[in-house]
């Protein structure tokens, strides 16, 4: 018999942290390689984990509940395999955020105490957030909290990040730097807007914000405070359209075995104007601008609970309409069954959103940072319009949608963002009749 460590999987770019749900498994139950164990949360999407090895699980390290860094233990597997190597090697790496192993022990008066487990547990006394990557590194460098604690954070609210610490690591004299007792800030920081109170009476009732309203909130409210938002309009006849969707759509489910609805025809219309417009495919790091190469078209779908998710269409240029209908439904189904991957979720480089489809003619959508223009399509509606005919102007009936255009203020001019709009439009009311699919 051998022990194995298992340890939490690195579940896609950027991601250093989990926050672990529910255990699917529990001590002495009899697990197979590739099973799932435990459900486990990241920023981007809620994702089984499973077992690295076949046998008994032993041990569980970590709690419901507990953030745990990427590569840290969660628990031990026995296995059949002759004991050669018991298990990887331990890292420095806190096991769980909130500070506490799986035994306590008291903690002592400094800034971190060591578990009965051998990992290193955080005890920060100050109200300032570190995450455990950061702590990590602060250990390995011996940085005391008190120095850690001088550190400037460039990270939300202050935070000091991954690079951060790198980088006064860095810098940093040899022996640490010399902490004065009480240091006074050049200038006081500039005090966030505190929320205005709220009256409630005993009528009222109280719904606590689950996790990803939360995140959503937090998200929403970042992206307004980094990109100055502006919206353009353009209101588009796709009368060509919904003919040829009508015409066609029987034809398409008995060959595909696939409905075609219109969000796959909108996005090829959007991909196509970002072609002509590459400089609406960017994205913004401090005073550089990222040109992207491949366009990435996230979707936002919304989900059975109310809050919205946006998986991500990769090299959506290189799909065929056929090839862009399967893959929205295939999408939009995984993200109802919640059974999206990390991967799904990342890499986007502009996203659309369907308000049309609960009936709203037109919004004004809030950018997913750090892309740097949204779309949201209005509902398809029947109007009299004047069209052009051999024999003069005529009145006629017309389907019509508003396109919404909203774009980062910083990179993306008036003009390119009301010129890449009607590009759109414009491919949309060219929609070709008599095209096969």
């Amino acid at each position: 018999m051998a022990i194995v460590e298992m340890v939490m999987p690195k579940m896609g770019e950027s991601i250093m942290e989990g926050t672990v749900l529910s255990w699917l498994k529990q001590e002495g139950d009899t697990i197979e390689a590739d099973e799932s164990v435990l459900e486990v949360a990241t920023d981007k999407v809620d994702t089984e984990v499973p077992a690295t090895h076949g046998g008994v699980l032993k041990e569980i390290l970590v709690k419901e509940g507990d953030v745990v860094a990427v590569g840290a233990p969660i628990a031990k597997i026995e296995t059949e395999a002759a004991e050669e190597t018991a298990s990887a090697p331990a890292p420095a790496t806190p096991a769980v955020s909130n500070g506490q192993s799986k035994e306590e022990t008291k903690p002592e008066p400094v800034a971190a105490t060591a578990a009965s487990n051998g990992h290193v547990a955080a005890q920060v006394t100050s109200d300032r957030f570190y995450s455990p990557l950061v702590m990590s590194i602060a250990r390995q460098e011996n940085i005391p909290m008190a120095e850690l604690e001088t550190i400037p954070g460039t990270g939300r609210e202050g935070r000091v990040t991954k690079s951060d610490i790198l980088s006064y690591v860095k810098a940093r004299p040899a022996g640490g730097a010399q902490v004065q007792a009480a240091p006074a800030p050049a200038a006081a920081p500039q005090r966030a807007p505190q929320p205005m109170p709220v009256s409630i009476s005993g009528e009222d009732e109280i719904i606590e914000m689950d996790r990803m309203r939360k995140m959503i909130a937090e998200r929403m409210v970042d992206s307004k405070r980094i990109s100055p938002h502006v919206t353009s309009f353009v209101e588009a006849d796709v009368t060509n359209i919904v003919y040829w969707r009508n015409r066609v759509k029987n034809q398409f489910m008995e060959r595909e075995n696939e409905p075609i609805t219109f969000t796959p025809i909108f996005i090829e219309a959007i991909v196509k104007a970002m072609k002509d417009y590459p400089m609406m495919n960017i994205q913004v790091d401090g005073n550089k601008i990222i040109k992207k190469k491949n366009i990435n078209i996230g979707m936002a779908v919304a989900l059975p609970s109310g809050n919205l998710i946006v998986p991500v269409i990769h090299n959506a240029d290189q799909l065929s309409l056929v090839g862009l209908t399967k893959k929205v439904n295939q999408l939009a189904k995984k993200a109802r069954e919640n059974k999206l991957t990390p991967d799904d979720l990342q890499g986007g480089t502009y996203t659309v959103s369907n308000v049309g489809s609960f009936g709203n003619v037109m919004g004004t959508p809030i950018i997913m940072q750090p892309q740097v223009g949204i779309m949201a399509l209005g509902a398809v509606q029947k109007k009299p319009a004047v069209v052009e005919t051999p024999a003069g102007d005529a009145i006629a009936i017309r389907h019509k949608m508003f396109l919404s255009h909203s774009y980062d203020h910083r990179v993306v001019d008036g003009s390119l963002g009301g010129m890449f709009v009607r590009r759109v439009a414009d491919y949309l009311e060219r929609f070709d009749l008599n095209r096969s699919f």
